[in-house]
């Protein structure tokens, strides 16, 4: 899911501009704000922190190691992202005498280093309003795409004799109906739509336009959506008409003379750093000596306290403090890291007493960038007490027991608080029932404190799930409730991000019941029902109210109805996390809920600083853009089971999409699941994957792990996408590394590979493709993506945006060829090659596959005959 914005919690006496800065008009977010759920790709994490009871504990990441020295010590590798600018200019011209071939002629180009497209669109002659309509086929430049009915894209050219000059041009004749050609810059490696003023571009070319100003009027240019790109009037430039139209405003007349016009372009791009923190225990002086490192270049600061005995209270340590360090408002400590000898970075060392049990730091690069921890947005925090947990580190086959170990001794301070509860709720029970509502605190606290134990224990560690262990083994007892349909589903996300648009997205998508079905998709995932803050309804407000962006009750019930005469089950988009209130309370914060689920602010989790919730802390990650729900209350648990059967019967949804559950324990789920009956259910598990200096590990399990562990708490009973297979294929495709592809058992590296059942394997949806465009799959190698996931093991889901283009054909040719062959969530997959430039796969002896640049043919006793063939990728199937 996303939102416009996060709220990012406040660094301890550091001024609000921290949270980000205006550059142009358009806020600039930096790597201190917590990444939306659907995550940038640039966007990695390592370590992060653990909630126990009242403390909060350093988990080890991935790139946790020990470290040899003249005392136990241990370090941790943390990665970071930062905001860079690139400027450079754009320019539109129109050449409005006919040339050799009689043609006029459009140009649009510009000299920033990218991917760069042109998405575009006409308006004839008498039409009225922003619609846009295809061009005719001779006006489509080489290379041009259809985007569904509306649109075109075209990719710009790199001049030729030019390091970085792109442009394309569209040739017309002089006298033609057409109006306008409507237009928006596209960079595809960042996602970035740039527009004019927040509206399309719009070059007149005959008759007369309504709907928006053209190109060569005085305005300033804007920025769409705001947070990736940045266009401006280039300062020395003039829109400077070759010929003078009566009136001067270019909306009459049956030609417009010839302009040529420049911007300013700034484009952001993210690069990637890291810092490293090293604790080594000092057995002279009994202190401990923590290291800092960082490769990024320049002035960097660390802003940082201390606290003792897991109190999470930041403190300032007595002097000396290190040389250049200021006392900030007598809340934290601010020191400039040291340039390293050989100009590469920045480090620190400081010494502190054995009485802190742990370090806060936050990086601040100026006055408006603060790096903070990307896995949560939160501040950096080291436990220093794992120095003395860890013994001694030259033995280190003795790591990952320690780990058990830290485990143990983690959950026994949870242990002793659910004791100490107890014994206060016994001693209360002779007392008045007016004490009713303070055992029942006491009971859900002992509820919460029992989750996060058994989050510990589950808690991501490699190899946990042995890949000889099958999650699909028949011997298996299989939960009560199992919301994983049949096994042979194919699913069709069934909008984008910008469908809510039309306001009667559930009339337009009601048309192409039939036309997805006879694809062979057997379920649709439609978007959130409910009325929302938000227009793509992920800040759900009034949970019964179902007239939305998308359209009206009635039209969804429809919706519903017409996708079931199909054949086609339906996925409600479920939004449980948090949820936008309708009323302010006393304090003037938005607490308190109205409409069926009028709660107040009992509803809201603790430990979100923003909505002053009276609630328990939350049993997962805090989305910081609207109260958090705490699941732990018995009455909150009650309404939202009401409300799903209320769902499933009213509108006849067949089951969830169920957005950010990151944000809350997986047993609550169980509870929703096994209440509402789903026939098939998917979770949003989404965080980050490793990284290395900047480089995609090879071993993911980690990563995976924290999937299957959020499958493992819902008892089974829902499936989860399958984020480390998509991020893995990114990373194999883009940099032709096709042997990611094999884990080191030489099974499928994701989800898929350790529990292939509840694995919904994906490459694009409304987050990470559309117009957000978070985490776009590598441009052009689309259908490779597919020939992987339509014929592996696993749930496969289509993205809408893909299906009604140029890449249906095959993408309908995959479904066949996986429906004729059966191929389930349960097939057997067999890898045959995994190498540079190709990857092949036999899958249950009846399919092979394969994908790279690489020739490939199978062998073997069986005949095999060619069922699909494309750009690097190929599929056979036994001959019958």
């Amino acid at each position: 899911m996303s939102v416009g914005s996060g709220c990012i919690p406040a660094i301890p006496g550091a001024a609000p501009p921290a949270r980000g800065r205006l550059l142009g008009g358009a806020f600039l977010q930096v790597a201190a704000a917590r990444p939306r759920a659907g995550r940038c790709r640039a966007t990695q994490q390592h370590g992060g922190r653990l909630r126990l009871g009242g403390r909060v504990v350093a988990r080890a990441g991935a790139a946790e190691t020990p470290v040899a020295g003249a005392g136990a010590a241990f370090s941790e590798k943390f990665p970071l992202r930062r905001c860079q600018t690139v400027e450079g200019k754009a320019w539109v011209r129109v050449d409005a005498e006919p040339d050799g071939d009689g043609k006029c002629k459009v140009v649009v180009g510009c000299d920033v280093a990218g991917k760069w497209v042109l998405h575009w669109g006409v308006s004839y002659d008498g039409e009225h309003g922003s619609e846009w309509d295809q061009p005719p086929s001779e006006m489509r430049p080489p290379g041009s795409v259809p985007i569904k009915d509306y649109a075109i894209e075209t990719p710009l050219e790199i001049l030729s004799n030019s390091e970085c000059r792109y442009e394309v041009q569209i040739k017309f004749d002089k006298d033609t109906p057409i109006a306008a050609i409507n237009f928006v810059l596209k960079e595809e490696e960042t996602g970035a739509w740039f527009q004019h003023k927040g509206r399309d571009f719009r070059i007149p070319l005959s008759g007369s336009l309504d709907g928006g100003v053209p190109l060569g009027a005085n305005q300033d240019i804007g920025v769409w959506p705001g947070d990736l790109g940045h266009l401006k009037r280039h300062e020395g430039s003039n829109a400077q008409p070759q010929e003078t139209i009566p009136g001067g405003t270019g909306l009459s007349g049956k030609h417009i003379s010839g302009f040529y016009q420049e911007f300013q372009i700034i484009k952001s791009e993210y690069t990637q750093n890291f810092v490293t923190v090293t604790v080594k225990r000092d057995n002279e002086t009994h202190k401990r000596l923590v290291e800092f490192d960082t490769d990024i270049p320049g002035e960097v600061v660390i802003h940082w306290g201390v606290c003792r005995d897991n109190s999470m209270t930041w403190e300032i340590p007595p002097e000396p403090h290190p040389p250049t360090t200021k006392i900030f408002r007598q809340k934290a400590l601010q020191t400039l890291l040291q340039q390293k000898d050989d100009g590469r970075g920045n480090s620190l060392s400081l010494l502190l007493d054995a009485e802190y049990s742990g370090l806060f730091f936050v990086l601040k690069l100026d006055e408006y960038t603060w790096l903070r921890n990307l896995e949560n947005g939160s501040d950096f925090f080291i436990s220093l007490t794992r120095v003395e947990q860890r013994g001694s580190t030259q033995d280190l086959d003795k790591v990952e027991p320690q780990k058990v170990e830290d485990k143990s001794s983690q959950a026994d301070g949870i242990i002793s608080d659910i004791r100490n509860l107890v014994v206060g709720l016994s001693s209360r029970r002779g007392q008045r029932a007016k004490n009713k509502v303070l055992q029942e605190d006491i009971l859900q606290e002992i509820e919460r404190l029992a989750a996060e134990a058994y989050s510990i224990f589950r808690s991501p560690t490699i190899g946990s799930v042995e890949a000889s262990v099958d999650l699909d083994d028949p011997s298996i007892a299989k939960p009560a409730c199992s919301g994983t349909g049949s096994g042979f589903e194919i699913v069709c996300q069934g909008f984008n991000w910008e469908s809510h648009k039309s306001g009667k997205w559930y009339v337009e998508l009601g048309t192409k019941a039939k036309e997805l079905s006879s694809l062979g998709f057997t379920i649709v995932w439609s978007p959130p029902p409910t009325d929302s803050v938000s227009p793509e309804g992920y800040m759900p407000r009034d949970l019964y109210n179902l007239n939305s962006r998308y359209g009206t009750m009635d039209e969804l019930k429809e919706l519903v109805k017409v996708f079931h005469e199909a054949g086609i089950k339906v996925l409600g988009d479920a939004v449980l996390n948090h949820r936008c209130a309708q009323f302010q309370n006393n304090n003037g914060v938005w607490n308190i809920f109205g409409g069926r689920m009028n709660w107040d602010d009992r509803a809201v989790v603790a430990d979100d600083p923003h909505f002053q919730g009276r609630g328990n802390k939350s049993s997962g990650d805090n989305f910081h853009a609207a109260p958090n729900i705490d699941h732990s209350q018995e009455f909150v648990r009650n309404d939202l089971k009401e409300w799903l059967c209320w769902m499933r019967k009213e509108v006849g949804y067949d089951g969830w999409r169920l957005d950010f559950v990151r944000g809350f324990w997986g047993g609550y789920v169980k509870d929703y699941l096994e209440a509402s009956e789903p026939y098939f259910a998917v979770g949003e598990y989404w965080d980050s994957l490793s990284y290395t200096y900047g480089e995609m590990d090879y071993n993911q399990d980690a990563h995976r792990q924290r999937i299957v562990d959020w499958i493992n708490a819902t008892n089974g009973t829902a499936g989860a996408f399958d984020v480390t297979t998509k991020g893995i294929l990114h990373a194999a495709l883009e940099r032709s590394e096709y042997w990611r592809l094999s884990d080191e058992k030489g099974k499928p590296p994701g989800v898929l590979g350790w529990w292939p059942s509840r694995a919904v394997t994906f490459i694009e949806n409304h987050d990470t493709g559309s117009t957000q465009g978070h985490w776009r799959f590598p441009y052009g190698m689309e259908l490779q993506g597919y020939a992987y996931i339509l014929t592996h093991p696993g749930t496969p889901a289509v993205f809408y945006d893909h299906i009604f283009s140029h890449l249906q054909p095959e993408i309908a040719k995959f479904i066949n060829i996986r429906q004729r062959q059966k191929i389930h969530c349960r097939s057997k997959i067999k890898i045959l090659k995994a190498e540079r430039s190709l990857y092949a796969a036999e899958i249950d002896e009846k399919l092979i596959m394969k994908i790279g640049s690489e020739h490939f043919e199978p062998s073997g006793p069986q005949n095999w005959i060619v069922a699909a063939e494309g750009q690097d990728y190929k599929i056979w199937e036994v001959s019958s």
